[in-house]
């Protein structure tokens, strides 16, 4: 299977917004961006793509600070002291793609689990009583061990328990995030890992991973499909960082043009604990979405150390999760390690204490 090959009962899309990205990641040329090129960034309104480009690019190192009380001004013109709380809830780890970076990959010699309905409840109920109202539901990507029907059958049971529920699942038709959004499902968060045709082919060896463009569409697919709101992301560290979050940029700014009913967010994991990414640099990546796209959603992941969440809410992140657990049960492995274990309460308390206010349901 090659990269570009889809496979039967994939749904192939008739739009631009590939072309568009990968037209403009050609032209992307960071190293020739000057610190006037990042000073007129600062004073437009309105940054753009060029714009955005001079705030990624190493001339903007030296200005971060500047850059920081920019995008801490734009967080609190579009979003408020407000900062969502959520936690992620794995179901299933199982999964058809070999890729060489994941842990969760079917090469991986890992304990895979499955949750039941009765254990799904029980689950629910232990992150109910936090009370926590939003939560995002993870598989692995397997279709045949976490069929879209198993996934609608447990957004379904957790409808009792949260009224905000996302999905961080295998790419789907439009037809069937239609099914999982009838089934209460509201959100859907893909990552394109990396937005490097050629290193993406090396990164995914086989299985339905391997086809780049199906990916690519996903959350065009789920808008068509109904959901209200769609997430993008590279896995920070896999390629060029400033390129890729460059092209999650462009993939996200072109998606809202096209869709601007669609709420937008991004989260930008690095590959942990050893990154090729520093901290300094994943916060120049956050400051530069915010400015480019103030209305959007940034949410800091649970990889990240807790003084560095801190300071993200503070600056750019609306979004954090909390009391994270990132396997299926006590007994299986883990996707990733966490490097915030702090709970519910203890986040809660820390928004408070930066004068910051916890919102735990911002839609209904």
């Amino acid at each position: 299977m090659k990269m570009n090959d889809y496979l039967p009962g994939m749904q192939q899309m008739d739009s631009d917004i590939l072309p568009r990205v990968h037209d403009g990641l050609r032209d992307f040329s960071p190293e020739n961006c000057t610190e006037v090129d990042v000073r007129a960034a600062l004073a437009c309104a309105a940054p753009g793509i060029a714009e955005f480009a001079a705030l990624l690019s190493p001339a903007a190192e030296p200005l971060l600070e500047e850059i920081a009380r920019a995008a801490q001004s734009a967080t609190r013109r579009w979003h408020g002291n407000t900062v969502g709380l959520y936690t992620p809830l794995y179901i299933a780890n199982y999964c058809e793609n070999h890729c060489s970076y994941c842990g969760f990959s079917c090469h991986q010699s890992i304990t895979r689990a499955k949750l039941s309905m009765e254990e799904l409840r029980c689950r629910a109920e232990e992150i109910a009583a936090t009370g926590l109202q939003e939560i995002l539901v993870l598989t692995g990507e397997s279709r045949r061990e976490s069929s879209v029907e198993y996934i609608a059958q447990a957004v379904t049971l957790l409808r009792d328990y949260f009224p905000a529920i996302g999905i961080e699942i295998y790419p789907l038709n439009a037809d069937e995030y239609a099914q999982l959004r009838h089934a209460g499902a509201d959100y859907v968060s893909v990552y394109q890992e990396t937005y490097d045709p050629i290193l993406y082919d090396k990164l995914h060896l086989s299985g339905p991973k391997r086809c780049y463009p199906y990916r690519f569409y996903a959350q065009e697919r789920a808008l068509l499909g109904g959901m209200r709101g769609v997430s993008f992301g590279a896995l920070l560290g896999l390629g060029d960082w400033r390129q890729d979050i460059f092209a999650a940029g462009l993939h996200a700014h072109f998606t809202q043009r096209k869709h601007p009913q669609a709420e937008i967010a991004f989260s930008l994991p690095r590959i942990r604990p050893q990154s090729r990414v520093t901290e300094r640099q994943l916060m120049q990546a956050m400051l530069a979405l915010r400015l480019f796209m103030p209305h959007a959603g940034i949410a800091i992941s649970t990889r990240e150390r807790p003084a560095l969440r801190d300071a993200a809410v503070r600056l750019a992140a609306t979004k954090m999760s909390a009391g994270v657990r990132t396997s299926v049960s006590e007994q299986d492995d883990p996707q990733f390690s966490i490097a915030d274990p702090r709970s519910v309460a203890e986040i809660h308390a820390m928004l408070k204490d930066n004068g910051l206010q916890p919102v735990y349901l911002d839609y209904v």
